[in-house]
């Protein structure tokens, strides 16, 4: 069995009818709609962190290995 956290959340009125009506056109109990929504959420929110950090990766790549270059490296290999 999985690990289950109880939290409490206060959502105003509008919120609530909407989260309502959802569980109800899904067939879904709110509980589930809501872990739904966080999961899906999530992968969005972790997928722009991955990108981000890639995108820094890159930047900071300059074509060197220790002190040498990649041309000098291949430079001498052909030798």
């Amino acid at each position: 069995m999985q690990n289950v956290v109880r939290k409490n959340f206060v959502f105003d009125a509008e919120v609530a009818s909407y989260l309502e009506e959802l569980a109800k056109d899904t067939k879904k109990s709110m509980t589930a709609l809501v872990q739904d929504i966080i999961r899906d959420r999530y992968k969005i929110v972790k997928a722009k962190k991955r990108l981000k950090a890639l995108k820094q990766m890159d930047a900071s790549f300059d074509g060197t290995i220790g002190d040498k270059s990649i041309q000098m490296i291949k430079a001498d290999k052909d030798v």
